[in-house]
């Protein structure tokens, strides 16, 4: 690869799962990558991957304020951001009710508020340089949701909506904009990096109970592969012509596709009371 076609990413969430395997296919492919971790440890194993270009920054990505200044520290000594993929999350899982707040706002700090600065922090030079390519990590439950994870899905079609319209705002100044949904893969999701809320009305045991053990077993089984993830993404760097909006995963495809079915024929049926609205 020359160097005219080499490119930096700041990949968030670099450690493990889905950033690891961005980070590592970046690096083969011959890009200089930066990735946020949260300890010591992550980042020198980190930087072990590349002694050149393979570079991590210790951040919590809800410290808002601190985000800015990385990033204009990164662009001082390495360079302008070509990529920026906004990959840390975590999953939240537990019935509504029965879930905290302080759980709800956690989830949106770090799945959406965390992703909106770091979006903010990169366009002021993206904008100048009319380049640049964003790229949000959401899910296919940012379309489709179930019992258990009404936070996460809450957080994901926030940022599948954040990332629309940025879309828009910035597609006259040379910036692209993709919202990657994965289904199911095998990554630390459902594992250890989830956090579960306690139970404690069996109201909701019938509807819950099952959803959370299936979701247990499945973990580590999962179809998805995050190394084919990360061809898939580079690809989409690539690109001259990338998608708003893509699916990973026969699983995603579909229940999504089930799901849009679903809502088209709901809103076929409600018609006339939807349009029962309007002056005459």
């Amino acid at each position: 690869m020359s160097e005219s076609t080499t490119k930096t990413f700041l990949i968030t969430g670099a450690s493990a799962g889905f950033g690891r395997a961005f980070a590592e296919a970046a690096l083969a492919a011959g890009h200089t990558v930066v990735g946020t971790v949260r300890r010591e440890d992550d980042r020198i194993e980190f930087e072990a991957l590349h002694r050149e270009r393979a570079k991590a920054v210790i951040i919590d990505v809800t410290r808002f304020d601190a985000i800015e200044p990385m990033v204009r520290q990164i662009e001082t000594e390495i360079g302008p951001i070509d990529v920026l993929v906004n990959n840390a999350g975590y999953g939240h899982e537990g019935i509504l009710e029965e879930s905290p707040m302080t759980e709800l706002i956690r989830q949106f700090e770090v799945n959406v508020f965390g992703a909106v600065a770091m979006i903010k922090a990169v366009l002021p030079t993206m904008r100048q340089r009319r380049s640049g390519h964003i790229i949000n990590i959401t899910s296919m439950a940012g379309y489709i949701s179930m019992p258990g994870i009404s936070f996460y899905s809450g957080s994901k079609f926030a940022l599948e909506g954040i990332s629309e319209a940025l879309s828009a705002e910035v597609e006259g100044l040379g910036i692209k904009v993709t919202a990657i949904a994965p289904g199911s893969f095998r990554t630390e999701w459902a594992g250890r990096s989830m956090v579960r809320s306690g139970r404690f009305i069996a109201d909701y045991d019938a509807v819950f109970d099952p959803v959370r053990e299936r979701r247990r077993q499945y973990s580590g089984h999962q179809s998805g592969d995050p190394v084919r993830a990360a061809k898939v993404l580079l690809e989409i760097v690539e690109s001259d012509d990338p998608p708003a909006h893509l699916l990973l995963g026969s699983d995603a495809l579909q229940r999504v596709k089930a799901r849009l079915r679903s809502l088209g024929n709901e809103i076929k049926a409600w018609e006339p009371l939807s349009r029962s609205t309007d002056f005459t």
